[in-house]
């Protein structure tokens, strides 16, 4: 025990002004720094031998200092309740949702090939292969009319629906039909 206290001793006198003015810059109060820095003194006492095998004992103060600096403004700092009162914000509406709509009208002024293949692969969830399959046609080929019908119809909607689309290619707005 002896050993231990000297240990601390000797570290405690080499950084303990150090410590105070670090915690004094960031309370802006002497009184409460002082108080403190006895925590942190008794923290280190009761360390005991494994403080003596520190490798830096100054940066073990200022971290168990930090800790008690942090864990002191956070119960003491300022809460504001809040009023029950206060209303919820808007629900935003995504761009697309309004857009339904317009994609049945738009669907159906597609040929009936591209309306077909458009309404199994991506509104009812058919995998390509499967409808490669049902139709008699090689994943190539399906993969290639889902991407010509997919840009008719894009093209369809951009002209009589006037949809907006943002630099990532989702829709950003449009302009319903009458």
């Amino acid at each position: 025990m002896q050993t231990n206290f000297f240990c601390v001793s000797n570290a405690w006198r080499a950084h303990e002004s150090e410590l105070r003015g670090y915690l004094i810059h960031r309370l802006g109060n002497s009184q409460l720094a002082e108080d403190m820095l006895q925590k942190v003194f008794i923290k280190a006492m009761r360390q005991g031998t494994s403080f003596c095998s520190l490798d830096n004992s100054r940066a073990w103060l200022f971290q168990v200092a930090r800790n008690a600096l942090v864990d002191y403004i956070r119960q003491h700092r300022e809460t504001i309740e809040v009023p029950d009162d206060i209303p919820e914000p808007d629900e935003k509406i995504e761009p697309i949702v309004p857009l339904g709509e317009c994609v049945g009208r738009v669907l159906t002024e597609l040929s009936p090939d591209d309306r077909d293949i458009i309404e199994q692969c991506d509104l009812n969830g058919m995998k390509q292969q499967a409808y490669s399959d049902v139709h008699d046609l090689t994943l190539a080929a399906v993969k290639s009319r889902l991407l010509r019908a997919r840009m008719k119809m894009r093209h369809t909607l951009s002209t009589n629906c006037q949809v907006h689309f943002d630099a990532d290619g989702r829709v950003d707005g449009h302009v319903p039909r009458k």
